[in-house]
Order: C-alpha cells, then sequence, then structure tokens
C-alpha cells in the first residue's frame, strides 16, 4: 500500500514536472533553466533531476507527445494528406520551437537518437502519395521535408 502511494506521488510529480517543461520550452525556448522548470512545477531541483537527470532526458519525454501526435496524423495516406501532415508538422515548430532546438541537441548527444528518421518515416508514403496526386512537385524528396521545417524554424 504504501508502495502504491509513493509510485502515485512518483508519477504525479513526473507528470508536474513535463507540464512545467513543456510550458517553459515553448515560452522561454529549450534553454531555459531547469531551475525555472522546478519552480514551476512546485518541486525541488533535487526532485527534476531525480527524475529527469539530464535535460536532454527531460525534453524527450516533453516532445515524445509531438512525435507521437505526428506519427497519428500521418497514420492514413491518400489524396490531401501530406498537406495536413505537413501543417501538424508546422504546427509543432511554430508551437514549440525548442522541439527543433531538442532534436538538435539530441543529434549532438545521441547519435543513434533517431528524430530526423522518425520524421522521415512518418512522411515518406505521404510525399509518394502527394507527387502521384500532383499536389507537390514530381521532384519533391522526403529529406526536403527537413530542409523546408529547418527554414520554418
Amino acid at each position: 500500500m504504501v508502495g502504491v502511494k509513493r509510485q502515485e506521488r512518483a508519477a504525479a510529480t513526473q507528470s508536474q514536472l513535463l507540464d512545467a517543461a513543456r510550458e517553459l520550452f515553448a515560452e522561454r525556448g529549450y534553454d531555459v533553466p531547469l531551475q525555472a522548470v522546478a519552480k514551476r512545477a512546485g518541486v525541488g531541483q533535487g526532485v527534476l533531476y531525480r527524475h529527469f537527470p539530464k535535460r536532454l532526458d527531460l525534453a524527450l519525454a516533453v516532445f515524445e507527445e509531438n512525435f507521437e501526435r505526428l506519427e497519428e496524423a500521418g497514420a492514413d495516406v491518400g489524396p490531401g494528406s501530406f498537406e495536413a501532415l505537413w501543417g501538424v508538422l508546422v504546427d509543432s515548430v511554430v508551437s514549440s520551437t525548442a522541439f527543433v532546438e531538442m532534436a538538435v541537441e539530441a543529434r549532438r548527444e545521441m547519435p543513434d537518437f533517431g528524430g530526423n528518421e522518425r520524421v522521415l518515416r512518418v512522411f515518406t508514403p505521404h510525399v509518394e502519395a502527394a507527387r502521384q496526386e500532383r499536389e507537390v512537385r514530381d521532384d519533391l524528396v522526403v529529406d526536403d521535408v527537413l530542409t523546408a521545417v529547418r527554414m520554418v524554424y
């Protein structure tokens, strides 16, 4: 019983930390002081580091939902799906510039991070469908999506 309550408190604390980090990353970018995250969550900095030992650990947890949202939006391929999926990606970049900053940092710290590959995997069938439907240029390739995201950022 005591262990269950401890787990529930830990889960609630982690949720508070993620909510605070999501808000502050959106407001102030990836380099927001982690002390500010802990303060907004109402916990001490030691608690933050116990749950997320590194900034990148916290960022990956926060931005996993961005990847999940993108993957969910990319589930159905067909006419117009590229444009809809592109809209989801641009919205993520514009509403949370820290998403791109985190991806860049992750590539530096974790060469096997796979964020770009994950985006490309979602977009590949949509680029193909959009080319077949003549919704995009014939020479558009999936790597152009990442280039365009960098331009939006």
